[in-house]
């Protein structure tokens, strides 16, 4: 078993490197990159020099390239130099104002130690000359720039992406400035004033709370490991991913609570500020903070009411999926039974309506029963009873499943009906109805029983004309609108999270299969077999 784990597992691990690698192949070195300018206002608005220097940097937060400019390295030179006062210098205002000449800019110092300073990194020097009318004037955007740029291969942005991908917070995230000294580092445990629990508390980490109990699903939380899918630009822009698909999508929630330095007073306050989520903050508190924080852990996020894209995704397609189980099965195993019968004829029936149909067509048809005839709510966000707004989707996706299991129960069922040691048993005496208990159900289900785990982490992934026809805020359409958003972060995010979902689908289906089937070992040295 561990030998066949450890194979799986390393050989999965090289599988969605490769899907990954090829996604990002595809996506930043095989589409034309100005797609991504299509449907930005920004870009349009742009002229001349201006419009290039944008676009450089739209590829830079994109991931196309790295980039940097002479500008910014006059800020780091002279900020250093004069604090904050240094654009009134007039030393910086004649290095910024060098590069508007080109007949003389590369004359100056600080423009040769820019030059200097990049190419030693590789980074390829592209100079824009200031751009004039007949009259000499300078157009609108046509000012003069000095970029330094450098391509990321895949490769790069790959191992990038991995060796970023799972961050732990330490007691060492928080770096001290002149004006802001940590007086202690450490992480302990806590009584949590917030959950009446014991907490996970840090100094010195990112987050203050690092393991929480509160009130929400699943109940016990953490912000000490962090999984980076990436950043979304042009959906959510600029929002982490991993944070797009666990916020919660509803009204902002507010209890009555305190703030960390009232705690212990009578002093409370209404409010969704969820204190769990406390950050450091650099900046130095303000007399309002003072009052309301002990330390520098001022930084917090709202609380928020309703369900996540992920977890809405998930409830409707899990419970879709029990209920297809349920029903199901049990519908195959009747089909068999009562082969060629008018039960049979109807079930089969069923399966070809349901198979042959398109989805959109059913699907638009059973909401428009659920709607007039039950008075269902047609659009997630119109209802007024939250739950009655998951009743048609969880049909929709039910059906479906329903006609999919009782096809392949009611085909391995009458395989199995055929089989000698059917006859053996009906030789020996036994019943039909033990026959079927058994032997026959039993056996049908082993071809059913690999698939369970892929149903249940496939709710995960949601689904897209579902979650589209009824407005259901779930990650079922995250992928189709990245790619016609051409957010390429969003993208990466979902081939990773999309591949490792169908790798662990795999492993537990052979797991349960194994546990199901005495026949089958995944501890033989050739990986097991009947």
């Amino acid at each position: 078993m561990k030998r066949y784990m450890a194979k799986r597992i390393l050989f999965s691990i090289f599988s969605l490197l490769v899907v990954v690698a090829a996604v990002m192949l595809l996506v930043f070195s095989l589409i034309n990159r100005n797609v991504i300018f299509q449907m930005d206002d920004t870009w349009n608005k742009k002229n001349n020099n201006d419009r290039i220097v944008y676009e450089y940097n739209q590829y830079a937060r994109y991931g196309y390239l790295d980039y940097t400019d002479y500008t910014a390295f006059l800020k780091n030179k002279y900020e250093a130099l004069y604090g904050s006062e240094y654009t009134k210098k007039p030393d910086y205002k004649a290095d910024k104002e060098a590069i508007q000449d080109e007949n003389t800019y590369l004359e100056n110092a600080s423009v040769q130690e820019f030059i200097e300073q990049n190419e030693k990194k590789g980074m390829q020097i592209r100079y824009l000359e200031p751009m004039r009318s007949k009259s000499g004037k300078v157009k609108t955007g046509g000012n003069g720039y000095l970029l330094a740029i450098q391509e990321k291969s895949v490769f790069t942005r790959l191992w990038n992406y991995i060796t970023g991908f799972i961050t732990v917070e330490t007691t060492n995230d928080v770096k001290d400035t002149e004006d802001l000294v940590l007086a202690e580092r450490y992480i302990r445990l806590e009584k949590d004033p917030y959950s009446g629990f014991y907490a996970l508390v840090g100094s010195g980490t990112t987050h203050k709370y690092l393991l929480f109990v509160d009130g929400r699903f699943p109940f016990i939380h953490q912000n000490f490991i962090h999984i980076n899918l990436g950043t979304s630009y042009t959906r959510f822009r600029g929002q982490e991913i991993t944070d797009v698909i666990h916020q919660p999508r509803g009204d902002q929630e507010k209890v009555r609570t305190q703030y960390p330095a009232k705690l212990g007073t009578d002093e409370y306050v209404e409010t969704a500020i969820d204190f769990h989520s406390l950050t450091y903050n650099y900046n130095p508190r303000t007399k309002t903070e003072e009052k309301q924080f002990p330390d520098q852990y001022t930084t917090y996020s709202y609380r928020y009411g309703g369900l996540s894209m992920i977890e809405n995704s998930f409830v409707i397609g899990l419970i879709a999926t029990v209920i297809a189980y349920l029903i199901g099965l049990p519908l195959g195993i009747l089909m068999a039974r009562h082969k060629d019968g008018l039960f049979d004829k109807i079930g089969n029936g069923y399966i070809i309506f349901i198979m042959a149909v398109p989805s959109l067509a059913y699907i638009f048809l059973f909401a428009t029963i659920g709607t007039t005839v039950f008075n269902l709510p047609y659009k997630f966000a119109n209802a007024e009873i939250k739950i009655l707004a998951y009743i048609l989707p969880v049909i929709s996706l039910a059906l479906r499943d329903i006609g999919g299991l009782m096809k392949w129960m009611r085909r391995y069922m009458i395989d199995q009906m055929n089989s000698d040691y059917v006859k053996f048993a009906r030789a020996e005496g036994m019943s039909e109805k033990e026959i079927y208990r058994k032997h026959i159900s039993p056996n049908a289900m082993i071809f059913l029983v690999h698939g369970i785990p892929s149903s249940i982490l496939g709710a995960l992934v949601g689904a897209i004309y579902t979650e589209s026809i009824y407005s259901v805020p779930g990650v079922g359409n995250l992928l189709t609108k990245a790619i016609s958003g051409h957010d390429n972060g969003i993208i990466v995010a979902c081939t990773v999270f999309y591949t490792t979902l169908s790798i662990v689908s795999i492993i537990l289906g052979d797991l349960l299969l194994a546990k199901y089937d005495p026949r089958i070992s995944l501890s033989s040295s050739k990986g097991g077999g009947r």
